[in-house]
């Protein structure tokens, strides 16, 4: 059924991901849209088939999400958001299904590691999937009380599957960062009362400690970088670098550093600026208590 303003977000994956679930979470409003890859996500968007995306970028066990890194910098697209998404997964089997009778379990490449002890203390037989939605619709198909998904309570819903145990994951700190990203450049408006992120691509001229000193003007205006990487040209020479840094990009230390930036580098482009989801500052001051 459609959602009555007729918004839509697009997410990869089958309905009932993690994606899926981080999209009803910060629009629940929105008809969300699976797509069979990354970059059907990114098109869905361009070609307006959607209002919006949301990507996942970095896990906390899994690391980044490769594939999106390197369309984040050429997709056409502008970041407006960020979102940070706790996972919890589930042991899911048809229904009247009992663990006991359990042989197989299916998920993602990454799900079933975070998920090794409950797989070894049933002794489960583990198959991979390229989403754990997925794995879900497959396991409610085959029917067959033998075979289970680690997957999410949504999926468990969307494809009338029980919940045999839930939280089966190694690890409680299981969480996945994703960026929401739109057509329209829309920036948060500047406070200098409220944590932002301003992302950007740039390339560095081809002289001597280039990158070094295309930085330093964020050190010298007390901007701190929270993240910074690098993407390669076919000839495997450095051809672009993404950041994330912690300021406002009309803020007058962002300008300065853009400018110090500019000097050093053949071309910059900010891909925008939000502001910074409350899980990072929980985590700040967890740290700052230890």
């Amino acid at each position: 059924m459609k959602k009555q303003n007729h918004k839509k977000i697009a997410f990869q994956g089958f309905l009932g991901a993690y994606s899926d679930m981080a999209c009803r979470a910060v629009y629940p409003s929105y008809e969300t849209v699976p797509c069979h890859s990354f970059e059907e996500a990114f098109n869905a968007v361009i070609h307006k088939k959607t209002d919006l995306a949301m990507i996942p970028v970095d896990n906390t066990l899994a690391g980044r999400v490769a594939d999106v890194h390197h369309l984040i910098p050429k997709g056409g697209l502008y970041i407006i958001g960020e979102h940070f998404e706790p996972i919890h997964h589930a042991l899911l089997g048809i229904k009247g299904a009992k663990k006991a009778d359990l042989k197989h379990v299916h998920s993602h490449v990454h799900a079933i590691p975070q998920c090794k002890n409950m797989i070894k203390r049933l002794k489960l037989k583990s198959h991979v999937h390229a989403d754990t939605a997925g794995a879900a619709s497959e396991v409610a198909q085959r029917s067959d009380p033998a075979h289970a998904a680690i997957a999410s309570a949504l999926a468990a819903k969307i494809y009338g599957l029980d919940i045999l145990e839930s939280n089966v994951e190694d690890e409680d700190h299981n969480t996945t960062r994703f960026l929401v990203l739109s057509r329209e450049h829309k920036v948060a408006r500047y406070s200098a009362s409220k944590p932002f992120m301003t992302s950007l691509v740039f390339r560095v001229r081809n002289i001597p400690a280039a990158l070094y000193k295309a930085l330093g003007g964020f050190a010298t205006n007390g901007i701190s970088m929270a993240k910074i990487e690098s993407y390669v040209d076919p000839a495997f020479g450095v051809a672009q670098f993404y950041a994330e840094v912690e300021t406002h990009q009309d803020s007058p230390a962002f300008k300065q550093a853009l400018e110090e930036l500019r000097f050093y580098a053949q071309s910059v482009t900010v891909l925008g600026t939000y502001e910074t989801h409350p899980f990072r500052q929980k985590k700040k001051t967890a740290r700052k208590r230890a």
